[in-house]
């Protein structure tokens, strides 16, 4: 009998070892802690942004990545911040009048002679200033869950995710991954800027990079948005061959507001993932109980079956993609909204209003889709730009807005 219990014991140990290891989720657990008041918005250079890298370090830490900043997983940079807004930030070793930023890096070595480079900024604009869009009086903290909360949670996971899968395969991966928490990102994309010029591996061994910028509030008709897909022959065919649950808004250039652009930019294939603007964007109620959790699992489901099946691949391809940002006109006058990135109707759909502001005046709604701005028939949202670019301080235009079933005519003044 004694026997048999032992056998018993010892087939159950057995296949408790060969039980194979799954990831912890920790992704609302990342961003509610990212997001709290006591970390002050994570201001680049600020105690807020300090906390936020010490427990990137500890998770970076106990997923098990290797450290590959500058000094153990932080790389440093300085800067003076810009008082002429056309000239590059100037990054420096003189201490007076410096702001101190830290990229957080960590990786895992496969021994294979390319990496692939998973990034999100995880500053944000602590208690507002310039970038906010939050106009009352009093101070307010702005924890910025969606941004960018969102992106380095689904970042911990991914990482926790292929550490596991690659310590566990008898053939690992043939990319190494390096993972990155960006700092500096709401000034002007410092902190991968910095990394594109002082990279802490060959940069020439950089096969892609992926970054994920507000990946927290996916909408009921499960619209993703993925920008930089003709940076590579490969990353349309993958991108479709892999979704099964998303409505994809796809961009091809590789130039955007974040920091996969400072990448692109040093010929290295980029895809951007992005869930669209908000409300709250920029604002003090970007917190973590807005989020949708559901839809980020699913995002870092889709990111972690692209990576698996780009790997037999090779090195993939570079292409240059035209830049949008540089036909983009530039603006005398604003309207007072916040567009709807993810619209692919026809026109432009607002997804909110701005108080004290032509279109709060004029009455215009979230869900307002703009077809006309003066002369000009707005189909999209580079031909509401440009209808916008010719108005000066003071003009008033004729604007129709479809809404609902009707069609609205009325006027702006700027």
């Amino acid at each position: 009998m004694k026997k048999l219990i032992f056998l018993f014991l010892l087939v159950g140990i057995t296949a408790c070892k060969n039980e194979p290891k799954v990831a912890e989720n920790k992704i609302k657990e990342d961003v509610v802690f990212l997001a709290d008041d006591k970390l002050q918005g994570r201001q680049t250079g600020t105690q807020g942004e300090i906390l936020a890298s010490e427990y990137l370090v500890k998770r970076f830490e106990t997923i098990g990545l290797k450290p590959k900043g500058t000094e153990g997983y932080l790389q440093s940079f300085s800067f003076k911040p810009k008082t002429d807004p056309h000239k590059e930030v100037e990054f420096t070793t003189n201490a007076d009048s410096t702001i101190t930023g830290n990229n957080v890096i960590g990786f895992i070595d496969n021994k294979a002679k390319t990496t692939i480079v998973i990034g999100a900024h995880y500053d944000h604009l602590g208690f507002g200033g310039e970038g906010s869009l939050y106009r009352e009086e009093d101070k307010a903290v702005h924890n910025g869950a969606d941004d960018n909360a969102s992106g380095v949670a689904v970042l911990l996971n991914l990482a926790s995710r292929l550490k596991i899968k690659n310590d566990q395969a008898e053939i690992k991966d043939k990319n190494n991954y390096l993972f990155m928490a960006f700092s500096g990102e709401e000034m002007g994309l410092l902190g991968s800027n910095y990394f594109s010029k002082n990279p802490t591996i060959d940069a020439e061994s950089i096969n892609y990079m992926i970054n994920m910028d507000m990946v927290g509030r996916m909408k009921k008709d499960s619209t993703l948005a993925v920008y930089g897909t003709g940076t590579s022959p490969m990353f349309k065919q993958t991108l479709k061959a892999n979704n099964d649950k998303f409505k994809l808004i796809e961009n091809e250039s590789g130039v955007g507001p974040s920091d996969h652009t400072s990448f692109y930019l040093i010929d290295i294939p980029v895809l951007h993932f992005f869930t669209g603007q908000h409300e709250d964007y920029h604002k003090p109620g970007d917190d973590s109980d807005k989020l949708n959790y559901e839809g980020m699992n699913l995002i870092s489901d889709y990111i972690f079956n692209i990576i698996s099946d780009l790997d037999d691949n090779g090195e993939l391809a570079f292409r240059k993609t035209k830049n949008e940002s540089e036909e983009t006109p530039r603006f005398k006058v604003g309207l007072g909204v916040v567009p709807d990135y993810l619209f692919d109707g026809k026109g432009m759909r607002i997804d909110g209003t701005r108080e004290d502001t032509p279109a709060f005046t004029a009455g215009l709604q979230k869900g307002d889709i703009v077809i006309k701005l003066g002369d000009s028939t707005v189909t999209d949202m580079m031909s509401y730009m440009r209808a916008l670019s010719v108005f000066d301080e003071g003009d008033k235009a004729e604007i129709i807005v479809k809404r609902g079933d009707m069609t609205i005519d009325t006027r702006v003044q700027f």
